[in-house]
């Protein structure tokens, strides 16, 4: 795992210099490394090379699914903001159906929190029905500022935390730590 902490955060590193200097220049420089601003514009050979690099996600202990994800999408001539956008819209039916799973489970008096259908009052579906909209309003605008802050920052920041990681676990594989 360390090793592909290590790994990913050397590749992100290289791929964000890679594309750095046509994601200052933008939009304007036709042409360039980039060729996809924004994620509708995306062709199906770069959707399948993006999945055909999420599947290694699930082979290598540590490589994150979105980072494998915006990695390629980068390599595939992405823009970062586009990337991540494609990589959290690639999320949202994992997430809607483990939550439906664990919901489902619940509801019906199985799974670790069973709560039951009959168990639950006129109240406390309201009080779920608002913490989903204010989890989904703050999810919103979470996934918005991070959009923002990765068009002016980059990736570099998240390979350097990969790199630290990855030392530390392999420190402490080796009892150093």
């Amino acid at each position: 795992m360390g090793a592909s902490l290590l790994i990913g955060g050397i590749v992100m590193w290289i791929v964000d210099l890679m594309n750095s200097k046509a994601e200052k220049a933008g939009e304007k420089v036709a042409g360039g490394r980039i060729h996809t601003w924004h994620m509708e514009d995306m062709n199906l050979g770069q959707a399948v090379w993006i999945g055909v690099c999420q599947i290694f996600s699930a082979i290598f202990p540590g490589t994150s699914r979105s980072m494998s994800t915006i990695a390629a999408g980068q390599l595939a001539g992405m823009s970062r903001a586009a990337a991540l956008e494609f990589s959290f819209f690639l999320s949202i039916p994992t997430m809607v159906v483990a939550t439906g799973y664990d919901l489902l489970k619940s509801v019906m008096g199985k799974g670790e929190n069973p709560i039951g259908i009959s168990q639950i009052s006129p109240h406390e579906w309201i009080a779920l029905a608002i913490g989903f909209v204010v989890s989904f309003v703050v999810a919103y605008w979470t996934v918005a500022w991070f959009l923002a802050w990765v068009r002016k920052h980059g990736f570099v920041p998240f390979a350097i935390y990969r790199l630290i990681i990855g030392t530390a676990v392999l420190a402490w594989a080796a009892g150093k730590l």
